[in-house]
């Protein structure tokens, strides 16, 4: 269905200022990124498989996520908002399902090839703080906004019993950033101790750019 006016004008502003809206790093995004374009099941999956993404964890994300993060209160969730529509993150969720560890592109440094483990943020498992916190997306809300590609499996996700989980926003147009991204937060899950038991989510957002593009 067609989004309010209001809505579809906001949209086109917030993608035109995806990039200028990175406040610490607004030019590191610059190289390394491709045309938006949707992708196939197939695109998704055989580009997962290439970057070690295990077909049971492969999900996408749903354009309801844009209607609802775009409906904040900009007076009062501007910044978050913003940072939720960033497209590389890590999403850290602990025993409570709460949000508890926020690593977004807007906040590394590099040009080239994004830093992010800068101070050695990622040597422990939680890792330490980089973006700010918020409350504005709990495990449910998360998984109420993302779909099953191939072989992977929404309700056996929803009653997964690991400790952590932690969700991985990737895309293909920017692939050389998003396959770094994986591999980081991949070695920094492998570091949990104590016989607690973590779960990486791969969520690719292609096509919710794609989507977000077309408003």
């Amino acid at each position: 269905s067609t989004l309010p006016a209001i809505m579809t004008t906001k949209l086109i502003r917030i993608f035109l200022t995806l990039i200028s809206s990175c406040l610490v790093t607004s030019c590191s995004l610059i190289l390394g990124i491709h045309k938006i374009k949707y992708k196939t099941d197939n695109q998704i999956i055989n580009t997962a498989k290439k970057f070690g993404i295990p077909d049971t964890n492969i999900f996408a994300l749903d354009s309801s996520f844009g209607k609802y993060i775009f409906k904040l209160d900009q007076a009062t969730f501007k910044a978050q908002t913003k940072n939720h529509y960033q497209p590389l993150q890590a999403l850290y969720f602990d025993e409570n399902d709460e949000l508890t560890k926020f690593y977004i592109n807007c906040y590394t440094s590099g040009v080239t090839s994004l830093d992010w483990n800068k101070f050695g943020r990622l040597n422990s498992f939680p890792p330490n703080d980089q973006a700010p916190i918020d409350t504005i997306l709990n495990l449910k809300k998360q998984l109420s906004y993302i779909s099953s590609i191939g072989s992977s499996n929404l309700e056996a996700l929803k009653s997964d019993k690991s400790n952590y989980k932690v969700f991985v926003y990737w895309n293909i147009y920017m692939r050389r950033h998003s396959k770094k991204l994986i591999k980081e937060i991949k070695k920094n899950c492998s570091l949990i101790k104590d016989g607690k038991r973590v779960r990486i989510i791969y969520i690719n957002n292609d096509n919710w750019f794609a989507w977000l593009d077309k408003k």
